[in-house]
């Protein structure tokens, strides 16, 4: 059965500083619902929006990095909880802002959670850590997942790892349709890094990538203080689909919500036909190798 084109919407998402928790759930309350408001069916926030939580509790602890860590990881529970209330009462999917969690082995990872209106979540944790993540004391996570949705396949590469092309591949041949990339990234150059990534991964693997950027400056904090970026929703540059590869981009570090209709079928039938065939021609390439087996499938319908 054809489906219609999904609506995507991806946030340019301020970092403040709340003073309260309860401050900080009305600000995602708020953003939440303006998001739906504008028809997406899914909302994307981006990496490391969760460290917001930690201006809540002063400045004994975020201007501390590792209890930072500390307070917002171990708010992860709770904040998933509330993007499930708010997937709900909304009927929208939501890629949760990724923050730190704490394994049982001690570790802290990046995770980001997708949450679903019918109460379903799951978790992607970023595979390749930046230097300055390894000098924050985070580990790189895994396993790689595709989330089986009622809007799609749908993959997480935070950040950093869209930079990398055989996690997108291992994601697209495990049968991802859409991925999702919140980034945190302090200077434009970065911004471009992983929106360079992700227009490469979209044109080498023939689906739409969603890029969310943190934005502003929240100079209390030493984790996210300078945050540059725009929000930008990606295909292959096909006929028909798209000239560019942009369906939409928003303005420099703005905050909004940035929005576009995606045709899944049609990216689906350009694979198959379009004028290249990236995807089918990736085993071409000396030394290609199948990789959807290392990845995880998680239903969530």
């Amino acid at each position: 059965m054809a489906r219609d084109p999904l609506t995507i919407a991806s946030a340019q998402y301020p970092i403040g500083q709340p003073s309260s928790l309860d401050e900080w759930e009305a600000k995602l309350a708020d953003w939440v619902a303006k998001g739906a408001a504008t028809g997406a069916q899914l909302l994307v926030f981006p990496e490391y929006a969760a460290i917001e939580q930690a201006a809540c509790f002063g400045p004994a602890v975020y201007s501390d990095l590792q209890k930072t860590l500390t307070v917002v990881a171990e708010l992860a529970a709770s904040r998933v909880q509330l993007h499930l209330e708010l997937a709900r009462r909304y009927g929208v999917h939501i890629l949760a802002g990724s923050g730190p969690v704490l394994k049982s082995d001690g570790r802290f990872v990046n995770a980001a959670q997708l949450v679903t209106p019918s109460g379903l979540a799951g978790e992607q944790e970023k595979i390749i850590m930046t230097p300055f993540e390894r000098d924050w004391g985070i580990s790189g996570g895994a396993p790689l997942r595709v989330f089986d949705t009622a809007l799609g396949k749908i993959g997480v590469l935070i950040c950093y790892d869209s930079e990398f092309p055989l996690l997108a591949r291992a994601l697209a041949e495990a049968g991802a349709e859409i991925v999702l990339v919140p980034s945190c990234t302090e200077r434009v150059s970065g911004f471009h890094r992983v929106r360079t990534g992700s227009m490469a991964r979209a044109l080498e693997n023939t689906i739409v990538t969603v890029q969310s950027p943190t934005v502003g400056d929240a100079l209390w904090s030493p984790a996210v203080d300078r945050n540059e970026g725009s929000a930008g929703i990606y295909v292959p540059s096909e006929h028909a689909v798209s000239d560019t590869g942009v369906l939409a981009e928003g303005p420099l570090s703005e905050p909004q919500w940035v929005t576009a209709a995606v045709d899944l079928e049609r990216l689906k039938f350009v694979r198959e036909t379009g004028e290249m065939r990236n995807y089918a021609d990736w085993r071409s390439q000396p030394g290609a190798a199948a990789l959807a087996a290392s990845v995880e499938i998680v239903p969530l319908f």
